[in-house]
């Protein structure tokens, strides 16, 4: 049964990522949502002074102090980082909060075991950050969804100091493979994958083939040193290519009928001809996207779940798939660098 009065949110973490879901919240109770942002938690003491003050909350410097005295709480999102999300979770689903966990769920699958079957004995919803899942672009594209066959991903980030507690594909990849387990939606049938620590002590750019047993395979290029910002995905599927891209919010179909019987590489090549010079004699379509925040609609989605105790759009189970495969690729990682010496 939906709840009637407003939703009580606390923010655990209130870094870069913890600030937005701060403003987020704060933004949506002022349009008139039923809610009330009601406590802040960081550990660091100038961290959430300001934010306490920013937002005019009681600041915390303990979960454990936070859910002495802030009153009464229906919800948190946590946003420390990942190895922490396991401790962070389990006294605020004893205490019975719903939570939304910033992506990857966890840092192993121990912890996300121990996060799934906390919420399950508590009865409590656990709601993956995997925010991407609700660009609207991706939206758009599920619309047109009907046998994607072959996936080309690229998401590169220029350096920043952030997430270095987690390698590149728990920090950036994380998202497409949640994204592309969700629209293949068949097991996983091999993982071949290499990659490089370059400027942390952890792999910084990886690049990955996975073949699905539906026979659908999907490459995945991701880096946190490039030059430039790329946060694109392309796929074809029977008699289409669509291209996706995150950032722009931007969704092309083009009709790849007349070039049925090539390869997917011969098809890309073909089809980002077309992308980028739309007289080359492929049908190219712009398909309507209605543009939002994604953390937005990530947390309203989240909210919703909370109020009408529905299974989330990205359910815990979601993200310990996620987890799975990423962790299945840092080990085809490991092993490809122990076998060529890197």
């Amino acid at each position: 049964m939906a709840s009637s009065h407003p939703l009580r949110i606390a923010v655990v973490g209130a870094g870069a990522f913890g600030r937005n879901h701060l403003r987020v919240y704060r933004e949506l109770e002022q349009a008139g949502q039923a809610i009330k942002l009601a406590a802040v938690v960081d550990r660091d003491p100038a961290v959430v002074a300001e934010a306490a003050a920013k937002f005019g909350i009681p600041g915390f410097a303990t979960i454990e102090e936070c859910l002495a005295a802030a009153g009464p709480l229906d919800a948190a999102s946590i946003c420390v980082p990942t190895v922490h999300h396991a401790s962070a979770a389990a006294p605020l689903l004893a205490a019975g909060l719903d939570l939304l966990i910033e992506k990857p769920l966890a840092s192993s699958l121990a912890d996300a075991d121990r996060i799934l079957e906390l919420g399950r004995t508590h009865g409590r919803i656990v709601q993956p950050g995997h925010l991407e899942r609700f660009n609207p672009a991706v939206t758009a594209a599920r619309q047109h969804l009907h046998k994607p066959m072959f996936f080309e991903v690229h998401r590169l980030s220029v350096f920043t100091p952030r997430s270095l507690d987690v390698d590149v594909v728990l920090d950036l990849m994380i998202h497409d493979l949640d994204i592309v387990l969700n629209l293949v939606a068949s097991p996983v049938r091999e993982v071949r994958a290499v990659g490089l620590p370059v400027l942390s002590r952890k792999v910084d750019i990886a690049n990955v083939r996975i073949e699905f047993e539906n026979g659908c395979i999907a490459n995945f290029t991701a880096s946190r040193i490039s030059t430039e910002r790329v946060r694109k995905m392309r796929f074809f599927q029977p008699h289409q290519y669509l291209s996706l891209d995150f950032a722009g919010q931007d969704l092309l179909m083009i009709d790849v009928t007349a070039a049925a019987g090539m390869d997917p590489a011969q098809l890309a090549a073909l089809a980002q001809v077309a992308e980028q010079h739309p007289s080359a004699g492929l049908s190219l379509k712009k398909v309507s996207v209605e543009q939002g925040e994604p953390l937005r609609l990530e947390i309203a989605s989240f909210l919703d779940a909370v109020r009408t105790r529905a299974t989330p759009l990205v359910s815990a189970e979601d993200g310990r798939a996620a987890l799975a495969l990423a962790l299945e690729i840092n080990q085809a990682i490991a092993a490809h660098a122990a076998r060529t010496g890197l």
